[in-house]
């Protein structure tokens, strides 16, 4: 077991080193940076104020010097400074985080507190009327869009209660943050609880076809105990893959929904910078995302061995 974490922590290295050099390189091949966009809307072009801006904003330098400037102060915490607004990166992002990070938490939580019984009572009422309309569910939150659900969302309200859901930056009470989150999370969370619901339905209909379930089921053990505590623990392992690469595509609707639902989160943030080819920031935003993703993906692979005993890593 040591030996298999010691591999896969350097496998993650290598990766995020890797995803590091894309990250910088692919951003210096998109044609123009903050200096050409600067003057292009300042409506003029003076060459030597042009060359100062880009020296002192260190982008005159080869690529590799540049790259070892951002990863080693990434390495030490040190972000640099936003081309944009002239502040700490570290402080433009921080301030951020927590507001995505609730959202993606609240959204994983809809995710897997709706994906999974649905999908337990779907398999176990295979061929109902009831598991022909979770189908149905589960296929219409994976057609939909998360940014047309948030824009339907926003409609319903506006006809219903005759407002919009207003974000609320500093909720006094949990029950005021769990208002502000719980609309947009839902939005965003509704395609993985539909993909959830899939995964656990199918996974379930191949466990309850296995022997020691009818096994169980002729010592007379009752519904609940045969369909959550023998099936669904080996059923689960599917699912927890599903949830955990859920978790690495959830950024990309998170851009949508916050955008949607106005929320100054990370990933709208990250559209932002992106626009302005404001480096420091979408670089260590991108790393950061992809230190998430990595950290998610490992901490998978270990609760397989929490769930199933059966799996050991071994040398």
């Amino acid at each position: 077991m040591f030996a298999y974490l010691v591999r896969r922590l350097f496998l993650m290295l290598v990766t995020l080193f890797g995803i590091s050099v894309v990250i910088f390189f692919l951003l210096r091949v998109v044609p123009g940076n903050i200096v050409d966009i600067l003057f292009a809307a300042a409506g003029y072009v003076d060459p030597a104020d042009k060359a100062n801006l880009e020296k002192e904003l260190g982008i005159d330098q080869p690529l590799v010097v540049q790259y070892w400037h951002w990863i080693s102060g990434f390495l030490r915490g040190d972000f640099g400074y936003s081309y944009v607004s002239e502040k700490p990166a570290l402080q433009e992002i921080l301030p951020r985080i927590p507001i995505t990070a609730r959202l993606a938490g609240l959204a994983l939580l809809f995710s897997a507190s709706i994906g999974i019984p649905l999908g337990v009572i779907s398999a176990v009422k295979q061929g109902t009327r009831l598991d022909y309309a979770l189908r149905v569910v589960s296929l219409s939150g994976l057609s939909l869009p998360s940014f047309w659900l948030g824009l339907l969302i926003l409609t319903a309200s506006v006809a219903m209660f005759n407002q919009m859901p207003i974000f609320n930056p500093n909720p006094q009470t949990w029950l005021e943050a769990f208002a502000t989150y719980a609309v947009p999370a839902a939005a965003v969370g509704f395609r993985s609880a539909a993909l959830t619901m899939r995964i656990t339905r199918s996974s379930m209909l191949e466990v309850l076809r296995q022997d020691y379930i009818r096994t169980a089921r002729a010592k007379g053990a009752s519904d609940a105990a045969v369909n959550y505590h023998h099936a669904l623990k080996n059923a689960i392992l599917p699912v927890i893959t599903v949830i955990g690469i859920e978790a690495a595509f959830l950024i990309g609707g998170l851009i949508v929904t916050e955008t949607v639902f106005n929320i100054p989160g990370v990933a709208r943030f990250l559209v932002e910078a992106i626009r302005w080819r404001d480096y420091p920031i979408v670089q260590n935003l991108v790393m950061l995302i992809a230190v998430v993703v990595v950290s998610a993906n490992f901490i998978v692979d270990m609760l397989y061995a929490v769930f199933d005993p059966r799996i050991r890593y071994t040398d």
